[in-house]
């Protein structure tokens, strides 16, 4: 048997054994061989505390001296994350992150491959994903969609060709503020806005396709978001007060364009940016990880994949906002909450998300709701409007928040689209050139007024074009086998408009005469009344019968529905619910306060005939 000593002294042995094998590992430190990484790339900043081994991530041979040599084996110099290679990038140690990511729309863009199939084809009975990656939908049952590549037909070719350059499981690079790298490095490697390396390294210096640093961010700020969110919603602009008109370089003040560039030769304008925005807060102090990364679980569309909601915060009419005490050392809100400014701690009061989940960074506290930003650890006060008289009126209980307090919505009217077969472009998921190739014009854009009709929710909320799509095919010989076409849209040819959040919130709410007074807010666009009837203005030479910014007309006191509105179970307003919206007028006049008795309840328009009201309306 060994001795007391004897055992303390091999103990010891074994220690600094386990220790030089770990120094040795972890690259370069003080004693042993310094791996060519380091060597060559001294100055090059260390991902994080917990990343500081160049070849766990990127492969290679550390201890080769010559170049060519030490890269054998590398897996992805500038992104170990770049498709083909998340098994062997991020994915061993971020297993539970990696598998998230998997189903997160984000990277499947199942809903936009759908929504696109739907509104230019109809769908065929199957589901696909950029990839095909087995998925498991919101009951756990698992389900294998196809891959994108099979998606023969126009759509399939709109989106391999058109709509993934974007995508977040690839690489974006050349494109002045929205170049990004792909997979998890999209997010926590930001890229600057020429997408070059501007860190410390001397050999990396000024290379372009790599992030400004090689530091990982593990929060992700609002520029991170805005170099993708600036195409078709432009969420991220509108949130932060920015807008980029019409036409790209259009002079603004002193015949400049600008005053801020960024993709696509366009110029950016200031607007009114979004009240949280101008509280100091970001994208990710309201988007949970599981909103921005999923939850495990593939959505068909992303408001199902979305777990926020306003009234998490602020409360509904009748309902407070719900919160939850954290008792358990493994509450997801506890792990999330390691890299803020300010980790939330054991008995903390979360609030709860609309999917009745803890928020990490928002808490109930002597009798207040407050959020912390993540990055800034500033608390932001919740106000609560439970129960206030504006958020009160009887009739207003379908209502989206955002309906009445988004100050504008982007809306791009008139889209359209050529696809040229006498011409060859990038397939960006199959990674090759093919013939084919597509090329996009707009008629007009606005801000406001922006119509409202029923979300897949079924509650009221602003809807923006989704899309007018007038498609033009050209033949390999110049020939053109469809004109302007109007895409079919539910077994008939119609324009499209879709639910739609704008991300430009103001405090205070359109004034009722905006919404009870103006047709354009209830589908009919710039319009005509005469009489009963509603007549549209806004024309396209290529839909002369059908104006561009509505959905609706009103003939003779009939209404009409000529566009529909995407998304499941979403509509327009009906004549009937019309009809009442707009005889709320009647009462403006006189009653143009929230607060006035009569709106706690119901509208009698029979109370228009009693003494009182027939004296005042005959001016007497």
């Amino acid at each position: 048997m060994l001795t007391t000593s004897a055992t303390h002294g091999k103990s010891n042995k074994l220690l600094l054994l386990l220790f030089c094998t770990l120094t040795l590992l972890s690259g370069c430190q003080r004693g042993v061989p310094q791996s060519s990484c380091v060597r060559c790339h001294k100055d090059l900043e260390h991902a994080s505390k917990s990343h500081g081994d160049c070849v766990s991530c990127h492969g290679g041979k550390p201890l080769e001296e010559e170049k060519g040599k030490s890269h054998q084996g590398v897996f992805g110099i500038a992104n170990p994350e770049y498709m083909g290679r998340w098994e062997s990038g991020c994915a061993p140690c971020h297993k539970y992150q990696f598998e998230r990511m998997k189903s997160n729309l984000m990277y499947t863009a199942a809903g936009m491959i759908r929504n696109t199939q739907l509104t230019w084809e109809g769908e065929d009975g199957n589901s696909y994903t950029a990839h095909g990656e087995k998925q498991y939908d919101a009951d756990g049952k698992p389900f294998s969609p196809k891959p994108v590549a099979e998606l023969d037909n126009l759509s399939g070719e709109l989106y391999r060709k058109f709509c993934s350059r974007c995508h977040v499981g690839a690489q974006t690079t050349g494109v002045y503020a929205a170049s990004h790298g792909s997979g998890c490095a999209a997010c926590h490697f930001p890229w600057n806005n020429e997408g070059t390396y501007e860190g410390s390294d001397k050999t990396m210096k000024g290379r372009a396709g790599h992030s400004a640093s090689h530091t990982m961010t593990p929060l992700p700020d609002t520029q991170v978001c805005a170099r993708c969110h600036n195409r078709s919603g432009r969420i991220a602009f509108s949130y932060q007060g920015l807008y980029d008109g019409n036409n790209a370089l259009v002079p603004t003040r002193g015949g400049e364009a600008g005053p801020v560039m960024t993709s696509g030769a366009r110029n950016l304008t200031h607007i009114s940016p979004d009240v949280h925005f101008t509280a100091g807060m970001e994208c990710i102090d309201c988007h949970t990880s599981r909103d921005v990364m999923g939850d495990g679980f593939a959505y068909r569309n992303m408001y199902l994949q979305t777990e926020i909601a306003c009234e998490d915060c602020h409360g509904g009419a009748v309902e407070l906002p719900r919160y939850r005490e954290i008792t358990r050392e493994n509450d997801e809100a506890l792990r999330e909450s390691r890299s803020y400014k300010k980790p939330v701690t054991s008995g903390m009061r979360m609030i709860q998300t609309a999917k009745g989940r803890n928020y990490s960074n928002v808490f109930y506290k002597d009798g207040t709701i407050w959020l912390q930003g993540k990055r800034s650890g500033k608390l932001h006060r919740s106000k609560v409007i439970t129960g206030t008289p504006e958020h009160t009126i009887a009739g207003h209980g379908r209502l989206e928040c955002y309906a009445c307090h988004s100050r504008t919505s982007v809306q791009c009217y008139g889209c359209h689209t050529r696809y040229d077969k006498g011409k060859t472009g990038m397939d960006f998921i199959k990674q090759e050139e093919t013939p084919g190739a597509f090329s996009e014009t707009e008629d007009y854009r606005m801000l406001y007024p922006f119509p409202l009709a029923l979300n897949q929710r079924g509650r009221i909320s602003p809807v923006t074009p989704g899309c007018q799509t007038f498609v033009t095919v050209a033949e390999a010989d110049g020939s053109l086998s469809r004109s302007e076409y109007v895409t079919q849209f539910k077994g008939s040819q119609q324009l499209r408009f879709a639910p739609f959040y704008s991300h430009n919130t103001g405090r205070k709410s359109l004034g009722c005469s905006e919404c009870h007074g103006s047709p354009a807010f209830l589908g009919f666009g710039q319009n005509i009344i005469a009489g009963s009837s509603i007549t549209g203005t806004l024309i396209c030479e290529r839909s002369d019968s059908k104006p561009l910014d509505g959905f609706l007309t009103m003939k003779n006191g009939k209404v009409r529905a000529y566009s529909a509105v995407t998304r499941e179970n979403s509509r327009p307003l009906n004549g009937a619910e019309v009809k009442q919206a707009l005889s709320v007028n009647l009462c403006l006049p006189c009653h143009d306060k929230a607060r006035d008795p009569i709106y706690r309840k119901g509208i009698n328009h029979r109370a228009l005939d009693d003494a009182l009201h027939r004296r005042l309306l005959s001016g007497q």
